[in-house]
């Protein structure tokens, strides 16, 4: 079991005003990480999708709902 910590006292600036109630607590120290090793990989991507993915009408009056006003700025009122 580690030793348990003595916690320093806090004093706060020679020209802090009596009524300064900020905590001048250190943070304590982290130790160093070392970075981890990186392994040499290669991905490679797929592409899994069909050519056509199928949309319900529900979805299609979603994202009118939520987004029409960005769609008519992009594409134009139809």
């Amino acid at each position: 079991m580690a030793p348990p910590h003595k916690s320093q006292p806090r004093h706060p600036p020679d020209r802090a005003p009596l009524d300064d109630f900020y905590d001048y607590a250190r943070a304590p120290a982290r130790p160093g990480r070392r970075r981890a090793k990186r392994a040499s990989v290669t991905w490679a991507v797929t592409d899994d999708w069909p050519k056509d993915v199928p949309v319900t009408k529900t979805e299609i009056d979603v994202f009118e709902a939520w987004f029409g006003e960005l769609f008519d700025e992009l594409f134009g009122k139809v």
